[in-house]
């Protein structure tokens, strides 16, 4: 098919290839994803309405978490309607302003993720080294400060890389190997010099995934200094507990984010690219509200006198 090169102001359409080179698997992975969704968008609702009921979870920690379910509602929202769209319909187009939109939200909200378990990181610092000051060095308007940080880098970082993306010209009906408008396969249908827009990609990747994980580091190597120091078993166990939920989100958010863009663009890597996309769009999302709520004791017991109060009042 012969494409035509469409500037950056022309109506511009692309299809999105999807998971369409497996078509006997389209409906067990529309199925496989629309409960992983589902699961996603119960999970953190869940953990939104147990932070709200609770005055006990009223806290900074919760605050932060509060913020963190909100995100992954928000991104894995952003791809997810659309693949399991193409999954079941014949129509795989997207539009190019749909296809900017789409690819705003989900790196504004992936930056800004990025960051936010860098402020949890350094909210767990203070709570473990300073846990008599901690309601002085961690005030709501502080918190609230933090968060809305979070948000900016994310929204600031998305509009320069947006407005490079802008820029440049696409081929109208570009053939996206991909499910969605992620970076890589908007890229992919520039019928121009994209050399700026991935330098500018590049550094804006390295800049925010060097600040998030050495503001991490940090953070946990003060906490993993103060818990050895600690001459009480208990006091230790406490926290270490209150440090690991946390460190296994950051684990697999941040592992799999570098394990994707570890990968070389080439055409034999597609399918691993867009696995480890629907990882850290779908997957983890579902993941972070089991890994938090199933470790932790005040969560659980919300839950369970919500659901018993519910039960009650259903009997009587």
């Amino acid at each position: 098919m012969a494409y035509e090169v469409m500037n950056q102001t022309s109506a511009t359409t692309f299809i999105l290839v999807g998971f369409s080179e497996y078509p006997q698997l389209q409906i067990p992975i529309f199925l496989l994803f629309l409960t992983i969704y589902s699961v996603t968008l119960m999970g953190n609702l869940g953990i939104l309405v147990v932070i709200k009921v609770n005055p006990k979870l009223h806290t900074p920690m919760y605050f932060f978490l509060s913020h963190l379910s909100f995100l992954d509602i928000c991104y894995s929202s952003v791809f997810t309607p659309k693949l399991l769209q193409i999954l079941i319909m014949e129509d795989r187009t997207i539009s190019f302003k749909a296809c900017m939109v789409q690819f705003f939200f989900i790196c504004t909200f992936v930056i800004t993720e990025m960051f936010m378990l860098a402020v949890m990181a350094y909210d767990r610092f203070v709570a473990v080294c300073n846990p008599l000051l901690y309601t002085v060095v961690m005030p709501f308007q502080f918190c609230a400060l933090l968060v809305a940080g979070t948000y900016i880098i994310g929204g600031l970082c998305t509009v320069i890389l947006l407005y490079t993306l802008l820029q440049l010209s696409y081929c109208e009906y570009g053939i996206i190997n991909h499910f969605g408008c992620e970076y890589s396969a908007v890229i992919s249908v520039s019928c121009s010099d994209s050399s700026f827009s991935q330098l500018t990609s590049l550094v804006i990747a390295i800049v925010s995934e060097s600040s998030s994980v050495l503001i991490t580091l940090a953070s946990y190597v003060f906490i993993v200094v103060t818990i050895i120091k600690m001459p009480s078993k208990g006091g230790l166990r406490k926290a270490f507990s209150t440090c690991t939920s946390h460190l296994t989100a950051i684990s697999i958010f941040h592992g799999i984010i570098l394990l994707l863009y570890c990968v070389p663009n080439s055409n034999s890597s597609r399918l691993f690219v867009k696995v480890a996309t629907a990882l850290y769009t779908i997957m983890i999302p579902m993941l972070n509200p089991l890994i938090y709520s199933l470790r932790n004791k005040d969560v659980k017991d919300t839950v369970r006198r919500l659901i018993s109060s519910k039960l009650h009042s259903h009997l009587t």
